[in-house]
């Protein structure tokens, strides 16, 4: 059978960083959500489909403007002296975006003081980071590069281009923030998620080697990246999210990189403050991470049991 069709693409002018406003979404009828699609997944339970996002749960606020949109993470295999309690933040609104916030636990995000503060050696792009086994991997600013940086050491111990990758306003999600390279941790490793020219705005998945950035593996999706609002991995398979600002938003296809088969979905996924900028996966936790218009949230999720 045909893959679905993604998202129609029309190229717009960028203006600033946000782009068009979106038509709203006809919400899902959530009684799916305690079908028998699938029982909650437990930490030991192996990998499975996506069938159930929860409802956010909210962790903290940003109280200025440079916090509209950001990352916040927790590093799903720690390195000593750091631990899954953990928890990093990036507020992403400015022209040279090099603090990243270090808390003990995520209970301290609310208060608002943090540990530490590291002062990166380059300026990040966006909110496409994460953190992963000791390093921030992020995009240094107007590049199309990849930077890893120690966390320990606190200093970038990798940086390789990433090849014909677009960046700064090419080839972003739908709400735009310069969001054209986004790194995503799954059960199975680290992956970058972008387009190319070549692959002419579509959705390119490519596996990374943690210590080098070396490209171990590249994937060409049909879901046109400024289509969606975001996407993220779980278990080897590319989720995409309909809408950044709908309440109602679903999320939409799945890429699964073991078949190479893409596929329409229609999960309900909830937008509560109206303007979705991060969302990322966190397999220690089986949880999404998200930045939603100042708000640091997560969202439970269930998988299928394989």
């Amino acid at each position: 059978p045909a893959p679905p069709a993604a998202p129609r693409w029309e190229p717009q002018p960028l203006a600033f960083q946000e782009l068009q406003a979106e038509r709203t979404e006809v919400p899902v009828s959530r009684l799916l959500e305690e079908t028998a699609l699938g029982r909650p997944a437990g930490s030991g339970s192996g990998c499975g489909e996506l069938v159930w996002v929860g409802e956010p749960v909210v962790f903290g606020r940003a109280d200025s403007i440079a916090g509209k949109y950001g990352v916040w993470m927790k590093d799903p295999e720690p390195v000593s002296p750091f631990t899954r309690d953990t928890t990093w933040r990036v507020d992403a609104v400015g022209t040279e975006v090099r603090q990243l916030l270090q808390y003990e636990e995520a209970e301290q995000l609310a208060r608002g003081y943090p540990a530490k503060v590291h002062i990166l050696p380059r300026p990040l792009e966006s909110t496409g980071a994460v953190i992963y086994r000791g390093g921030l991997f992020f995009q240094p600013r107007h590049s199309r590069a990849l930077a890893r940086y120690d966390l320990r050491a606190e200093t970038v111990t990798a940086e390789r281009e990433l090849p014909g990758a677009g960046y700064h306003g090419q080839y972003p999600y739908a709400w735009g923030g310069y969001t054209d390279i986004d790194l995503a941790v799954d059960e199975t490793g680290l992956w970058v998620i972008y387009s190319t020219e070549s692959a002419r705005g579509a959705i390119v998945l490519s596996k990374l080697d943690p210590e080098t950035l070396e490209i171990r593996r590249t994937w060409e999706t049909n879901i046109r990246k400024r289509g969606v609002a975001n996407s993220f991995l779980i278990c080897g398979t590319l989720y995409t999210v309909s809408s950044y600002s709908a309440p109602n938003a679903t999320i939409n296809f799945a890429y699964d990189t073991a078949t190479g088969a893409s596929r329409a979905l229609s999960i309900p996924f909830e937008n509560r403050f109206g303007y979705l900028s991060m969302l990322d996966y966190n397999p220690s936790e089986r949880q999404l991470f998200a930045w939603d218009s100042f708000n640091m949230v997560t969202y439970p999720v269930r998988l299928s049991q394989a």
